[in-house]
């Protein structure tokens, strides 16, 4: 039974580095995604209002007019899929086509943000388990340095944890409601296009 335990031991201190590493690694990606979620937040402010605006009016007849006003510098994932559509608006298959491949491109965007969400905190938890054992071991030896370290150890790791998994709920969340609105109107578009096509 000694052998198993001291097995187990073994592998869970040997995973300590590399949920250390992947926990600083995810800790800097969660931190480029605020920095583009911010940019992408501030775009959608620029153009979400005036789409909002336009989708009301439009219709079959002037869906030529709205591509000609459409913001030509706008960088939205909705306005690049729209451009394309109106490109090939003649063909229905690739309309159909473009708002799967639009919901294939939103949810590769969320996925950094699903994966924080959900390995955040797993990793967080382990990087706070396997400190413990050492800690106990310190407290019962009556090393309180050493135990004091391990548990400063388990205590960062859980933090960081969770702010990963904080950052990547947040924008997840905020994402997926954009992106249906955006799915909402590119279907919305796409039936115009073909209305207007006659196809």
């Amino acid at each position: 039974m000694h052998i198993i335990s001291d097995i187990l031991y073994w592998i869970s201190s040997g995973l300590l580095v590399p949920v250390i590493i992947l926990l600083i690694y995810f800790f800097i990606r969660s931190l480029i995604l605020i920095g583009s979620f911010f940019g992408q937040y501030l775009e959608i402010r620029k153009t979400g209002k005036w789409m909002t605006d336009e989708f009301k009016m439009l219709n079959a007849v002037n869906v030529a007019d709205y591509m000609e006003r459409m913001p030509r510098k706008s960088r939205t994932l909705v306005a690049a899929y729209m451009r394309q559509m109106w490109d090939d608006r003649s063909n229905k298959a690739r309309i159909d086509k473009l708002v799967s491949d639009f919901e294939i491109a939103a949810d590769k965007d969320l996925s950094l943000s699903k994966t924080l969400t959900k390995l955040g905190p797993m990793l967080g938890l382990m990087g706070t388990l396997i400190p413990m054992g050492p800690a106990l071991v310190g407290l019962a030896a009556g090393d309180i340095a050493s135990m004091a370290y391990n548990m400063q150890v388990a205590f960062a790791t859980t933090v960081v944890g969770l702010f990963s998994s904080a950052i990547g709920f947040i924008t997840q969340q905020t994402k997926q409601r954009w992106y249906l609105q955006d799915l909402n109107n590119l279907e919305f578009f796409a039936e115009l296009l073909k209305e207007n096509q006659g196809l």
